[in-house]
């Protein structure tokens, strides 16, 4: 059986939900899912995991996030993005409103509490907040606390900012261009998006997208994540019935429990003593 996690390198255009049937229909299997989607209009990397390998989908979503964006201030929108409507009248985008860029960028640095953009996929009353606001409806939804590590400025063409972003999971960039603008005073959206780092995994590893499908074994994923347990048979067969294994691990919270480099499942390791998170049948940790 196929299984394991495939980088993509999404490109403009396609919807995720795109890339997660043309997975389906290459690995030949229903059982596709995603770490995290791309809107169209956004490039970059997506992880997607196959078969079995969709149960390690869990420890990905909430990974620290990198973005290379692209903001142009003067206009804010209804969207934070360029596919929404100008509200308001243009501002102009003075040598003074620029000289403070820098402040209000560090402003936006570090723990800061965040409105999500009305156009999220936040959960309001069981629906989606840009479904309530494309059928008309007004959304309010409350800030949410959210780390931007790092919020560098790395070009300024006139009314236009190249940032990096690295940030928790859970931000919204197109948030963080509405806040600047508003910041300065002259209003902002975002007019181009690039997620290039998900947690350890890099755009960069992605292969193109016409490329053949590239797994990467749940054991290797595995491994760039956390620390690693290798089990004799004996332990295996423990492991899989469930019990504790005495280990000389530090405490951890996820622990990879790997035998003859196949993934037998996760495990949490506290006091000398592993419990297990997760198990994968045999069926569906071929490396």
């Amino acid at each position: 059986m196929t299984t394991g996690l495939l980088l993509l390198d999404k490109p403009l255009g396609p919807t995720s939900h795109d890339l997660v049937q043309r997975t389906r229909r290459l690995a030949g299997t229903r059982r596709v899912g995603h770490a995290g989607t791309l809107d169209p209009a956004a490039s970059g990397l997506m992880i997607l995991g196959v078969n079995g390998a969709t149960r390690l989908l869990t420890y990905l979503v909430g990974l620290d996030k990198t973005y290379e964006a692209t903001i142009r201030l003067g206009t804010a929108t209804t969207t934070d993005d360029a596919e929404g409507t100008p509200v308001g009248e243009p501002a102009t985008v003075t040598e003074a409103v620029r000289a403070r860029i820098p402040q209000e960028v560090a402003a936006l640095t570090g723990a800061i509490d965040q409105v999500p953009s009305s156009v999220s996929a936040v959960h309001v009353d069981g629906r989606r907040a840009h479904e309530l606001v494309r059928a008309g409806e007004a959304v309010d939804l409350p800030s949410r606390r959210v780390t931007i590590r790092r919020f560098e400025v790395l070009a300024v063409r006139d009314d236009e900012l190249d940032v990096v972003v690295d940030c928790s999971s859970g931000t919204y960039i197109r948030a963080l261009a509405r806040d600047l603008g508003a910041a300065l005073g002259v209003g902002g959206h975002l007019t181009a998006l690039r997620r290039t780092r998900v947690g350890p995994f890099d755009v960069a590893d992605a292969p193109p997208l016409e490329e053949p499908l590239a797994l990467r074994s749940p054991a290797a994923v595995a491994e760039a994540l956390f620390p690693v347990l290798h089990l004799d048979d004996a332990q295996r067969i423990a492991l899989q019935q469930g019990k504790r294994l005495p280990t000389e691990l530090p405490d951890a919270p996820v622990v990879a429990a790997l035998a003859d480099g196949v993934l037998i499942g996760l495990v949490e390791v506290a006091a000398g003593r592993t419990r297990v998170l997760m198990n994968l049948p045999p069926e569906q940790v071929a490396p």
